[in-house]
């Protein structure tokens, strides 16, 4: 009984917290994010006022929170219209891997870490993360902006990548043989070729199940398939994130409007949660000495991802307004990269600060410069669609 009134008082007090940190963003015409991030480092372990009843509450959250961003973002898109405009940028996917991967390999062969470390740190400063960009993405109502089909695109196509990477990593990092990692990433690839051929030509007949009339049963059924489907994808090593993309992608018409409608209360909680979970992830007193060189890796993350939104939304016929847009909301790091230092085994006690430190900083700073392009009105350039609102609260 006594971690009962706990858990419901810290988690009481965490949501009223957030309450007045949202409405604070929201007059200052900010994403609530950077907020929600930092309160999560002032709640973990270490920092000013912990919450060890809460916090497996906030961790499982957050894993539902990825998977609601993802489907959601998912809702937004069709599968013929994904198609074409993967294919379109596979050359900025390329790029973003060159781009971005190098300077973790660089900085991982300078501090000394084996070969294994130099390949999980590339990985963690190369992907971008899904579920800061697709909150950003609503707050900032940016969805039917033209650039935004090519910052989907380097999403999906690096959720897609991680993989075929993840259980590379997964089997080295643990002593398995190549053999091994192989078998891994064919499982993965097969998966994932399934799951898009069942979208694309069964989708229509998922549609009509899933849209019922009626919202909560509306509302059951989508979370409930989505759920599982997230579990599946977990299960073959391809990310949670993808699964549930993918079930957005075959809701379409009224029965996407109606879903967005109805989960966006719990999309909303459980991405607070998500954001608060990354903050969780980094201890305070352990920030200190590995901070300069998170600081240097943070730079070129952002100078390297800025350049890949670039050249992608441009590939896209986006104007400068919209180019700089795709830049600076590519920027932010989260999810993944947590995962790939859980993953990298002896080199994660050497990389796990290091990490930690640097995708909350990029976690923090990318929401901020994503606002950079609308400081200043200016004449409307040909390509930019984005309304001039304010972001929305949590």
């Amino acid at each position: 009984m006594h971690t009962s009134l706990a858990l419901l008082l810290e988690l009481g007090i965490i949501l009223l917290v957030l309450s007045a940190l949202g409405a604070f963003a929201r007059r200052l015409s900010l994403s609530p994010i950077p907020l929600y991030l930092l309160t999560g480092l002032a709640l973990g372990e270490g920092g000013i006022a912990p919450i060890p009843a809460a916090g497996d509450f906030v961790q499982t959250g957050a894993s539902i929170g990825v998977v609601l961003l993802l489907l959601t973002l998912g809702l937004e898109f069709d599968a013929s219209e994904l198609r074409d405009s993967l294919r379109r940028h596979l050359p900025s996917a390329v790029v973003d891997l060159a781009l971005n991967a190098a300077p973790g390999a660089i900085a991982g062969w300078l501090l000394g870490l084996d070969w294994v470390g130099i390949f999980a740190l590339a990985g963690a400063t190369w992907i971008s993360s899904s579920g800061i960009i697709a909150r950003l993405l609503a707050d900032l109502r940016r969805l039917g902006n033209r650039e935004t089909s090519a910052v989907l695109s380097i999403l999906v196509i690096e959720d897609f990548a991680m993989a075929l990477y993840l259980p590379v990593l997964a089997v080295i990092a643990s002593g398995g043989t190549w053999g091994e990692a192989i078998t891994g990433v064919l499982i993965a690839i097969v998966c994932v070729a399934a799951a898009f051929l069942a979208s694309h030509r069964w989708g229509h007949h998922v549609n009509r199940w899933l849209a019922h009339p009626d919202s909560e049963q509306l509302m059951l059924r989508v979370l409930g398939s989505t759920l599982v489907v997230a579990a599946l994808a977990e299960f073959v090593d391809v990310s949670a994130a993808v699964g549930a993309f993918l079930v957005g992608l075959t809701l379409t018409g009224d029965a996407a409007e109606r879903t967005r409608t109805v989960l966006a209360p719990l999309r909303d909680l459980f991405a607070a949660a998500f954001f608060l979970s990354i903050g969780f992830a980094v201890s305070p007193a352990g920030l200190l000495p590995v901070l300069p060189a998170a600081l240097a890796l943070a730079v070129a993350g952002i100078a390297t991802k800025f350049a890949t939104g670039w050249l992608a939304a441009r590939r896209d016929g986006a104007a400068r307004r919209g180019r700089i847009r795709a830049g600076t909301v590519l920027i932010a790091r989260g999810e993944f990269s947590v995962v790939i230092v859980s993953l990298a085994g002896t080199a994660s006690a050497a990389l796990g600060p290091l990490v930690t430190a640097y995708v909350l900083i990029l976690a923090t700073a990318g929401p901020v410069l994503t606002r950079w392009p609308r400081r200043k009105p200016r004449t409307p350039e040909v390509g930019d669609k984005e309304p001039p609102v304010s972001p929305t609260s949590a």
